[in-house]
């Protein structure tokens, strides 16, 4: 009967969103001296009806490649699988020590495609045994409605009018922002920030050489 009530609600707020008309939310991310900020996410989480599930279909991948991660930040909904390929041809060994998902995949092997569903909103860092200089974080939101900066600073979000809280973060944020914010039926609107940011924690990678690591 809980179960059955539960998915009533769910209906209920789908409807609800679906009846409302769509709005676009455009973001400009700059640092203090107005340079573009990539890199930065921004979500939009309902404040007054159920949050979406995460969509059947959703999935999210970060790879290593030339002994790098392929994305330096990864935005997924909370409930999405994401996949760890290694598309190299040396091993790693990725691990998270994240209190928002523990984990590690040791002594990776080339061409190996483990995954994880990351199902607690919150912050994943990761990291590379083998190659220290390895960095990516995983942004887990309780929403699906999100984007992340591009070169320009620039995100876009479409989402259902009504109010939400917005929320802006970036790996050298020492608080991420947030504020509430309503999206009216059928509008664009606009946010510009500018952020105050912290020193670059990646680590600088040395010269290749013929010897150590593990191939």
């Amino acid at each position: 009967m809980r179960h059955l009530s539960r998915l009533v609600l769910l209906g209920l707020a789908a409807f609800f969103i679906a009846a409302a008309g769509a709005a676009e939310l455009s973001v400009a991310v700059k640092a203090s001296k107005g340079e573009p900020v990539p890199d930065a996410v921004v979500s939009l989480t309902p404040l007054d009806v159920a949050v979406p599930p995460v969509s059947a279909g959703a999935g999210g991948e970060i790879g290593q490649k030339g002994q790098e991660f392929t994305s330096y930040v990864t935005v997924v909904q909370a409930g999405t699988k994401v996949v760890f390929p290694n598309r190299d041809t040396v091993q790693h060994h990725v691990y998270s020590l994240s209190k928002a998902k523990k984990f590690e995949l040791p002594l990776y092997n080339p061409g190996a495609a483990e995954s994880f569903v990351f199902d607690v909103p919150g912050l994943v860092t990761l990291g590379c045994n083998i190659h220290d200089w390895m960095l990516a974080y995983l942004v887990i939101v309780p929403t699906p409605y999100f984007a992340k900066s591009d070169a320009a600073g620039a995100a876009r979000v479409t989402a259902p009018a009504g109010r939400y809280r917005l929320e802006l973060w970036h790996p050298r944020l020492a608080t991420p922002v947030t504020q509430e914010i309503t999206l009216a039926d059928g509008a664009a609107a606009a946010r510009e920030f500018a952020l105050t940011l912290k020193a670059d924690r990646r680590i600088r990678r040395g010269p290749e050489t013929k010897a150590g690591g593990y191939r």
